[in-house]
């Protein structure tokens, strides 16, 4: 009956081996916020929720009962206290209770005493309700999380009635003179609500995806590795963190590291990436065959220093022009391997090694081999957070080429790595430029990061923050005093 307790205690709920890629942990600083800030969104949608139907019986005597129903039930108004929520070792999940709250209800009223049947309409008010649940968090053999009820406990100091319409004032009377019976059962019926809203979250989390699609290329596996892990100041989530093609499908050829945590200090939440997880997504584009590219002179910038025609090839390969004058190029980049990537303390590193094969496209159309390479090259990366904006820089630490074969005569390698790799630093000071400036960091409906902080270590990286969420409207004012309901 008390849906705004279980609309509460939903939302406490809500977040051999196997290493996760992807580890959330969320500290009590942010499990007390959430808490708060769930409080206020629930006295804010208070107003429109209708409660299902209650009904009950008093016993009259020896061989009566009077029997009655509540339907189309409405919250007029409520005193909601802010919960208590913190984390259980001891049952694998949540302690929750609300300590205080009282409840102004209005809706229709149906009952029968022996020969006497009525309707009317009424008003209630419950005053200083107590209740306690405490859920366990767990996975299922799915990786969904599961959630589950342990116990349950509810009181209810007093309720007053007012019935109209009809025989109400029999009714009326019947209530009152048994009002401890009346009492009893409506905190009878807190607990099985409780849980029943408890069930109808682990029915909602076994359907829930546990895989969804990134783009038309790629999607990822967010299944839980193994149950939340819960100590007395923090709650740690393990996620698979796979992305894979969602062409192929193919298992990467490597498995997740186990990585520690970092403390997290005073922040609300952290998140960890691991190197598994964003190499599985460049896995997952490198089966998908993107990176595999097809370039021509078009698609190079004007300044840079190497273009696609047999004329500007002269000073690296010098029969080039003299056999196949004032042609277009073409060149095909196929990836020989995942182009994958090393955290290190502070940095970022990626290889990539690919084989470029260059074509003359001749005036019909056609294209005549010219030579092939094998490029070797290696980047460097940082990236930190500054005034709410992700910065960062990137640089060339490598780049080397190797000829292969050759139609055309010997390729000056050395001299065409040398300014090919001009030309990439010269795009990279673009980036840079680009990435000095930051990006912001993203941000949901109704909530956004503040005092985060990013971290590249050994394997992994880490985002620790902040949360403020937006206050939302509320539907009507919380009454100074508890008898002020009627």
């Amino acid at each position: 009956m008390l849906q705004p307790v279980i609309l509460l205690f939903v939302l406490g709920t809500c977040s051999a081996v196997e290493n996760p890629g992807i580890e959330i942990t969320v500290n009590n600083k942010g499990l007390q916020y959430g808490k708060h800030a769930g409080a206020d969104w629930i006295q804010g949608i208070l107003g429109n929720i209708t409660l299902p139907f209650m009904d009950g019986r008093i016993r009259v005597g020896c061989f009566s009962s009077l029997y009655y129903t509540f339907t189309d039930t409405r919250i007029r108004k409520c005193d909601l206290p802010e919960p208590s929520v913190e984390f259980s070792p001891e049952a694998a999940g949540l302690n929750m209770s609300i300590s205080g709250l009282s409840v102004a209800l209005t809706g229709e009223w149906m009952a029968s005493f022996s020969f006497l049947q009525s309707v009317g309409s009424f008003n209630m008010a419950l005053f200083s309700v107590d209740v306690t649940s405490v859920v366990k968090l767990d996975r299922d053999n799915n990786g969904h999380l599961s959630v589950s009820s342990v116990s349950c406990e509810a009181h209810v100091e007093n309720v007053d009635i007012s019935l109209s319409g009809g025989a109400s004032w029999v009714f009326q009377a019947l209530m009152n003179r048994h009002k401890s019976q009346f009492k009893q059962n409506i905190e009878d019926g807190i607990c099985p609500q409780v849980e029943k809203s408890i069930a109808n979250l682990e029915h909602y989390l076994q359907v829930m995806n546990v895989s969804f699609d990134v783009d038309h290329t790629l999607a990822v596996n967010l299944s839980l590795t193994a149950s939340p892990d819960i100590n007395p100041s923090s709650l740690n989530v393990g996620l698979k963190g796979e992305f894979f093609s969602i062409q192929t499908h193919n298992d990467p050829p490597f498995e997740a590291q186990p990585f520690t945590v970092p403390v997290q200090g005073d922040y609300m939440f952290s998140v960890v990436l691991s190197e598994y997880t964003v190499n599985s997504a460049l896995y997952g584009y490198y089966s998908a065959g993107l990176f595999n590219i097809f370039i021509n002179d078009s698609m190079i910038p004007p300044d840079f220093p190497v273009h696609l025609n047999t004329s500007s090839m002269g000073p690296y390969i010098p029969q080039l022009p003299k056999a196949l004058l004032g042609l277009q190029m073409n060149l095909q980049v196929n990836a020989t391997s995942v182009p994958m990537v090393t955290f290190q303390p502070d940095w970022a590193k990626q290889s990539f090694h690919a084989t470029a094969e260059a074509f003359a496209v001749q005036p019909n159309g056609t294209q005549t081999p010219l030579f092939q390479l094998r490029a070797d090259s290696a980047f460097s990366g940082q990236s930190w957070i500054d005034a709410g904006k992700v910065k960062g820089n990137v640089s060339v630490d490598n780049f080397t080429l190797t000829l292969i074969s050759s139609d055309v005569g010997p390729v000056n390698t050395k001299t065409l790595a040398k300014s090919t790799r001009e030309g990439i630093e010269m795009i990279l000071t673009r980036v840079n430029e680009a990435l000095s400036r930051g990006l912001d960091l993203p941000r949901l409906k109704r909530a956004k990061f503040v005092n985060s902080v990013l971290k590249v270590e050994q394997g992994f990286v880490s985002f620790f923050s902040d949360a403020e969420v937006w206050p939302t409207d509320r539907g009507f004012n919380r009454p100074k005093h508890t008898h002020e309901f009627f």
